[in-house]
C-alpha cells in the first residue's frame, strides 16, 4: 500500500480541495506522537492509513531531522509496535516486535541503532503479548525494563494464545463491576513486569526473568496497573534504574462505586508485598484528596515524582490538582502545586532540570501546555504557552523546548517547537499542508461566538464551522451537534469519529456549542451538570441555537438538524420531546440513554452516583429525582421529529437495549426513523468500514430532510 504523501515532503502547498468527505477523511494518514531522540537531534512517529479499495491497513515509521526538518521513511511495516531511546549513545535503541518466531501469542525484544536498524540484534522471545515498554540504562550499563500484560491471579502472565479453553462459557460473578467498556471483566488482570538486560553496548543477554510488581496486593478487590483498559501512563521507572511507580484502583473500595487511585513505589528489585503507597487516602496532609490519579512521573533527576489527583471519591470529571512528592519511600512529603488553579490538567512532563513540570489543560476549547515551576504556591496561576489546538503528546527537548504534536479541527496532524515562554521555535509538519485528503482546509474554516445563557453568570462558547466555499451572503443549513460526557467539552481538535469538516462540507454551517457541563471555562461550569441533566445545558443549548438564529444570517435554522453522541444522545432524545425538537428537521441519536431509570445497567456506577446526585433506589420513581425528572420517556407523546438511532451491541457503558427502545417507541408513535447497529462496534465506531457506512448512513438522512439532497426517500 503506497502512503498518501512523500516521505520526504515537510511543509509542500497542495491545491485546494472541494471539501472533504467520510471516505477520505478515513482514509487519510494517521499520525502518532513525534518523540526525540535523547540528543534531541531527531524524532520517530507512526503514520498508518487505509485503503477501501483493497480493505487493508498499512503503518509506517518516519523519522523527523530536527535540524533540518526533513522527514523520511525510518522503517516500512507495523512490526515494530514500540520504540524505546536508551543505551550508550543517543541513538541506541530497544524495540518490540509485535509477533515472536515461535508464534506462540508473545512478542520479540530487540536492540538496536536507530540509524542503522538492519542490524538489530534479537535480545528475547517473551511468551506472552507485552507491551508498555519503558526502559533506562543503569550505572553498570544493564538496562532495567518495564512492560505489562494480563497475568493470572498467582502473578504469572497470562497469555490468550495458550491458555485452555474451558468446556463451558459460563461467566459467574459475586460483586458488581462484571464489565467494562466492551469486555467482560476476568480474574485475569493487568500487571507491571520488570526484568534486566545485561551487557552493554547494545549488545544484551536476557535470563527470562520477568518480576511481577502488582499481582497480590488485594483487599475488597485486587491490585491491577495499567487499570482495565488504561496502558503505560499509569507507571514509571526511576531514571536510575532502582524504583518503580504504578498506580491502581483501591483495593480497599468496591471498583464500580468509587473512582479512587492509589499509586505505589516499590524497589525495581522488590515485588508485590514490597509496594508502599504514596496517597493512599488520610496518608497525605491533603484529606480531600481522596480520587482518580493518573500520570505518575519521575523527575529527570530522580528525586520527586509527580502526579495528577482528584478530590471527589465517586466523581471523575473533579478538577485534577497537581502533586509532587519526594522519592523517598520513607517521606514522600507529597506536596500540591497550584492548588487553587481553577483548570484540570490531564498530562505532564518534566523539564530537563526538574525544577518546572509542563502540563496540558482544557482551557476555552482548547487544551494548552503550561508551564508550573516547583515553586509554585496554591495560588499560582499558570500561563499558557501553546494556544490553538489539543496535544496528543509532548516531549522536552535538551534545550528546554517543547516537541509538540497536536490536532486542530482543519489538521490531523501539526508538528513543532515551542520555548518555555511560548515562542514557537520550528513548525516541522501540517497535515492539512502535506495530505490530499486535508488540502485547502485551515483555520479560516472556523470561528467561534460567546453567548448568553440564563444558567451561567459566564458567557458560554461555540464553535463555527464552515462549508468549502463558504460564501456569507448564501445561506446554509444549521447542524447542530451536542458533545458528550456530558462533562468534556467540543474542542478545537481533529477527529475521525466527529469530525465537524466532515459534516460541514456535507453542505452545513456546523455550530458545536459547550454548555453546562463543559470543561475548560473553571470547574464551577462543569460541576453545575450534577442533578441537572435535562434542566441547564438544555437550556443553554436553546440559548445558543437562539443567538444563531437571531445573529447568523448566514445559517439556515428553518432546516436544521440536530445530533449527539453519549450524553449528547442522550440531550438528543430529550430535545426529542421538547420544544427545541421542533425546530430541527431532524435529530441523531449515537449511543444515548433513552430512559434514565436504566442508568443502573450501566458499569461504572459512581457516575451515576455522582450526576443523579446518589444511587438509584425507589426515590428514582418519584418527582424530585433526577432519575425520575430527566427521563426522555416522560416526554415522549411530544415525540415528531425524524429521529436516526445509532447503538452498537458492544457499548456497555450503555447498553444496546437504550437504542432499540429509542427505536421501538419511535415507530410506535409513528415518527419517520431509521436503526442502526454494528454488532462489533462499543461506544464508538472505529473500523473503517463501519465508519463509512455510519457516515453515509447519517448524511442521507440529515441530508434529506434538510433539503440538501435531492433524494426522494432518506431510507
Amino acid at each position: 500500500m503506497r502512503f498518501q504523501y512523500p516521505a520526504q515532503v515537510a511543509l509542500a502547498t497542495l491545491p485546494t480541495a472541494l471539501g472533504i468527505t467520510p471516505e477520505s477523511m478515513l482514509a487519510a494518514n494517521r499520525y502518532g506522537v513525534a518523540a526525540p531522540n535523547p540528543s534531541g537531534d531527531f524524532a520517530l512517529y507512526t503514520v498508518s492509513n487505509y485503503t477501501f479499495g483493497t480493505q487493508e491497513h498499512a503503518s509506517q515509521w518516519n523519522k523527523l531531522d530536527l535540524k533540518t526538518g526533513e522527514i523520511s521513511v525510518w522503517y516500512a511495516g507495523s512490526d515494530i509496535s514500540e520504540v524505546v531511546f536508551v543505551g550508550p549513545t543517543p541513538t541506541s535503541i530497544i524495540y518490540i516486535n509485535g509477533t515472536n518466531a515461535e508464534g506462540d501469542g508473545g512478542i520479540s525484544l530487540y536492540s538496536a541503532d536507530a540509524n542503522s536498524l538492519d542490524t538489530a540484534k534479537l535480545i528475547a522471545s517473551l511468551p506472552a503479548p507485552y507491551s508498555g515498554l519503558k526502559a533506562v540504562q543503569t550505572a553498570s550499563g544493564d538496562i532495567h525494563f518495564l512492560v505489562y500484560t494480563k497475568a493470572y491471579p498467582n502473578g504469572t502472565a497470562y497469555n490468550e494464545a495458550l491458555a485452555s479453553t474451558p468446556a463451558s462459557t459460563a461467566r459467574i460473578y459475586t460483586q458488581t463491576y462484571v464489565r467494562h467498556w466492551d469486555t467482560w471483566l476476568t480474574k485475569e488482570k493487568n500487571a507491571v513486569f520488570g526484568g534486566v538486560l545485561r551487557g552493554g553496548n547494545g549488545s544484551y543477554s536476557f535470563s527470562g526473568e520477568l518480576t511481577n510488581y502488582v499481582s497480590g496486593i488485594c483487599n475488597v478487590t485486587c491490585a491491577e496497573s495499567p487499570y482495565d483498559q488504561s496502558d503505560e501512563s499509569d507507571y514509571d521507572i526511576s531514571p536510575d534504574g532502582s524504583s518503580v511507580i504504578f498506580l491502581t484502583k483501591d483495593t480497599s473500595l468496591p471498583l464500580a462505586n468509587y473512582t479512587t487511585d492509589v499509586i505505589y513505589h516499590v524497589p525495581f528489585t522488590g515485588t508485590a508485598e514490597d509496594a508502599v503507597a504514596i496517597n493512599a487516602r488520610g496518608t497525605t496532609k491533603y484529606s480531600e484528596a481522596q480520587g482518580a490519579a493518573t500520570s505518575p512521573r519521575f523527575s529527570p533527576s530522580g528525586e520527586h515524582i509527580a502526579y495528577f489527583q482528584m478530590d471527589g471519591i465517586y466523581y471523575e470529571s473533579d478538577r485534577n490538582i497537581l502533586y509532587v512528592a519526594n522519592a523517598d519511600p520513607e517521606n514522600f512529603n507529597v506536596t500540591a502545586l497550584a492548588h487553587d488553579w481553577d483548570r484540570s490538567p490531564d498530562t505532564l512532563a518534566w523539564a530537563k532540570d526538574s525544577e518546572t513540570i509542563f502540563v496540558s489543560a482544557p482551557d476555552l476549547g482548547r487544551e494548552r501546555i503550561f508551564p508550573i515551576p516547583l515553586s509554585a504556591g496554591d495560588s499560582y496561576e499558570p500561563k499558557n504557552i501553546t494556544n490553538e489546538g489539543v496535544p496528543s503528546g509532548f516531549y522536552v527537548l535538551p534545550d528546554n523546548t517543547l516537541l509538540v504534536s497536536d490536532s486542530k479541527i482543519w489538521t490531523s496532524r501539526d508538528i513543532f517547537t515551542v520555548t518555555p515562554d511560548g515562542d514557537v521555535v520550528k513548525t516541522y509538519f501540517q497535515a492539512n499542508l502535506v495530505d490530499p485528503a486535508l488540502a485547502g482546509l485551515g483555520p479560516e474554516d472556523v470561528s467561534e461566538f460567546y453567548y448568553s445563557t440564563n444558567t451561567s453568570e459566564i458567557k458560554q462558547q461555540a464553535w463555527i464551522i464552515y462549508p468549502e466555499g463558504f460564501d456569507e451572503s448564501k445561506t446554509y443549513p444549521l447542524a447542530f451537534i451536542t458533545h458528550g460526557g456530558p462533562q468534556g467539552a467540543h474542542f478545537n481538535s481533529w477527529s475521525t469519529r466527529w469530525n465537524f469538516k466532515v459534516w460541514a462540507d456535507q453542505g452545513y454551517v456546523v455550530i458545536a456549542p459547550n454548555p453546562t457541563a463543559s470543561s475548560g471555562w473553571g470547574q464551577n461550569l462543569t460541576d453545575a451538570i450534577q442533578g441537572r441533566w435535562g434542566s441547564y445545558p438544555y437550556w443553554d443549548l436553546v440559548h445558543a441555537w437562539d443567538y444563531v438564529n437571531s445573529t447568523l444570517d448566514y445559517v439556515d435554522t428553518e432546516n436544521g438538524i440536530e445530533a449527539g453522541a453519549s450524553f449528547g444522545g442522550y440531550m438528543t432524545n430529550w430535545i426529542q420531546g421538547h420544544e427545541l425538537g421542533r425546530r430541527f428537521k431532524a435529530l441523531v441519536t449515537h449511543d444515548g440513554s433513552t430512559s434514565t431509570l436504566n442508568q443502573y445497567a450501566s458499569e461504572e456506577l459512581w457516575f451515576m452516583n455522582h450526576d443523579f446526585s446518589g444511587p438509584f433506589n425507589q426515590s428514582g420513581f418519584v418527582p424530585g429525582s433526577p432519575y425520575y425528572d430527566w427521563n426522555p420517556l416522560l416526554y415522549v407523546e411530544n415525540w415528531a421529529t425524524p429521529h436516526f438511532v445509532v447503538h452498537n451491541s458492544l457499548d456497555f457503558r450503555l447498553p444496546v437495549s437504550e437504542g432499540i427502545l429509542l427505536f421501538n417507541m419511535l415507530q410506535t408513535r409513528g415518527v419517520p426513523s431509521k436503526l442502526l447497529s454494528f454488532p462489533d462496534e462499543n461506544h464508538w465506531v472505529l473500523n473503517p468500514e463501519n465508519s463509512l457506512v455510519w457516515h453515509t448512513e447519517i448524511f442521507k438522512w440529515i441530508n434529506y430532510y434538510s433539503g440538501i439532497s435531492n433524494a426522494s426517500s432518506p431510507y
